[in-house]
Formats: C-alpha cells, structure tokens, sequence
C-alpha cells in the first residue's frame, strides 16, 4: 500500500483545525472522503479543501468509496455505531478519545475489531507529544528506579463550555471524561500499564449541573504505588496548566517543561534535552505523529499502539472513578 484512502467523520473543531489540515499535508494519505450530519457544514468543508465526495451518511460513505480507513471526531455517544459501521465494511479506525460513554460499549468496539481483523486505535494524543515520549524512554529503561507515585493535572481557565460537553448522555461525563481520560491514558501509558488495586475519586459541580467540572482521583496500584489525577474545567488561572510529575526511587521527573532528575556522582543532573519545542508547537507535533501514526498502522509498518484492547482496560478504571465520585466511597478493583 503506497497511500492510504481516508474517510473523515464529524466535522466539528477537532477535525477542521486539526485533524484535516494536518492530513492534506500527509503525502501517504489520499482524503478521500468527509461526512457530517449537517450537509451544509459538509459542503462548506468540502469546497474549502477541494473535496468533491461529501456525505451526511457513514453508512454510504464506506459502503460507496474506496477508502481503507476511517477518523471518527464526532461526539461520544455516536462512537460506536460508527465505528462498528467501518468495521463491519472492512475499515481500519482511529476514534478520538474518548472511545465510547461506557465500558460495555469499549467491549463491543474492541470485540468487533477483533471479529472483523481490522485495527481500532483510539485518539490518545498526549502519548505522541515530544517530550512525552522522551520521558517514557527514560522510565522503559528505569533510569529513575521504582515508580511509586505519579501525578498528572490539566486545568483549563474558566470559558464556555460546549453543549454536548454539558450533556452527560451525549459526552459520558464532565471534566475527567474530557481532560481526565486523556491523562489516564498517559499516567498508565508511562509507567507501563500497571493493575489497579483500589479508586477514590471527588467530583465538584461549581459551574455546570449535570457533569462534574472538576475531579480529584485517586488510584492505589496493586504494587503499591499511586497515581493521581487532576482535572478541571473552572480554575481561576491566566493560562491552561498542564502538569506531570513521576517521582522513582532514583530519581524524579516533570513534563511542562521536561526535566528528568537523577543524582550522579553525588550532584543532581536534569537529563532532558537543553532546548524542548513550545507547548503550543508540541501540541500540533502531538497530533501529527499520532495520525502519522495510525497511517503507518494501516500501512502495516508497525502495530497499533492505544489499542481498543488498552480503552477496555481504562474504561473500567473510569466506571470505577464515577462509582466513587457518586457513592462517596472507595471502590476496589483487584
């Protein structure tokens, strides 16, 4: 396969400012074809980026082309009947994160991936971030000795909201579905995919009613070891903080900006890389090599990584996090 025939799904924010520009630049990617419920912001897209295949149905679009795979950027709540729709015509998919409202729902996804032979990979960007993937070398070599606590927030400034995010039936939850998921996804991608023992979550509603816009989570590892998670939607802060730290039994780390600290020779060294990109820079970058990634997938030049098969696992985790927020208790998994 010397290009890849792509369909693109939802033609929201995600699609339009990232995932679309950044395909037309990709020279391995043929843009076959978009689609959106709405027909009159599917023509408008189509005629600003030459695309003459617009479609307002997903059914008719992979049964009609000649596409090889499909980028699901719609809402949550319509994850999964699109996917199944592309895998059951034969599509490869990559579908943002998060992978579906709920657990049952990743099951059937992942389960359809594996009946049909087709490749299901789930929107997971920060992973693709430079100096995400810098750290996570250092931690594949143990350079930092035992994990045992790691710590990772995302705080967005107070603005509006969109509505679906508002809506649990349509985004599956508040804050810590939006921001959260995605640093779960990094904290258990970092140190290795460990096994949860027990989950204490805390969830505010300061500026929204039907979904948390702030979350505190808790998660105590089978080893022993913690993770924590910090998310919101309505801190007072200038800026958006994006924050991670790893501290090990030889050393520590952090992410924004990258250092890693490891005492050699009695002196402490910062072993990152002297000059690091922007945030904003690393932020396309990370979208970039996630969907040179998937492409590269299709292609068969390497596997999948952020596998339906690791959403099941985080899925669970994000059941178990909303029994806690909701029953005020700690809830045990192993």
């Amino acid at each position: 396969m010397q290009k890849v025939n792509i369909g693109v799904v939802g033609l929201g924010w995600v699609a339009q400012v990232v995932h679309l520009p950044i395909l037309t630049r990709l020279p391995e990617v043929n843009l076959v074809a978009i689609c959106d419920k709405d027909k009159s912001r599917a023509r408008l897209v189509g005629d600003k980026l030459g695309i003459r295949k617009v479609y307002t149905d997903v059914r008719a679009m992979v049964e009609t082309e000649d596409i090889n795979a499909v980028i699901v950027c719609t809402s949550t709540d319509t994850h999964k009947e699109i996917a199944l729709i592309a895998l059951e015509a034969g599509k490869d998919v990559l579908v943002e994160k998060p992978i579906a409202p709920r657990y049952v729902d990743a099951v059937e996804m992942a389960e359809a991936a594996k009946l049909s032979r087709r490749k299901l990979m789930v929107g997971m960007n920060l992973r693709f971030r430079p100096d995400s993937m810098i750290l996570k070398s250092f931690l594949d070599g143990k350079e930092l000795g035992k994990i045992f606590l790691t710590k990772i927030g995302w705080f967005r400034k107070k603005r509006s909201e969109s509505d679906w995010a508002k809506r649990n039936l349509k985004a599956g939850g508040g804050v810590f579905f939006d921001l959260g998921i995605v640093m779960l996804d990094m904290a258990f991608w970092l140190v290795d995919y460990p096994s949860v023992r027990r989950v204490q979550a805390v969830h505010f509603h300061h500026r929204t009613k039907s979904v948390e816009d702030t979350s505190l989570v808790s998660l105590t590892l089978n080893s022993g070891a913690v993770i924590q998670i910090e998310a919101s939607w309505s801190i007072s802060v200038h800026d958006d903080v994006f924050y991670g730290h790893v501290f090990g039994t030889d050393g520590t780390a952090s992410l924004s900006p990258l250092r890693i600290n490891k005492e050699l020779h009695g002196n402490l060294v910062n072993l990152a890389p002297a000059k690091m990109e922007s945030p904003h820079t690393m932020f396309k970058r990370s979208y970039e090599n996630e969907l040179r990634h998937f492409v590269g997938a299709v292609m068969g030049v390497h596997p999948v990584i952020s596998t339906a098969e690791e959403a099941v696992q985080r899925m669970r985790i994000v059941d178990a996090v909303y029994k806690s927020a909701k029953k005020g208790r700690e809830v045990l998994l192993s």
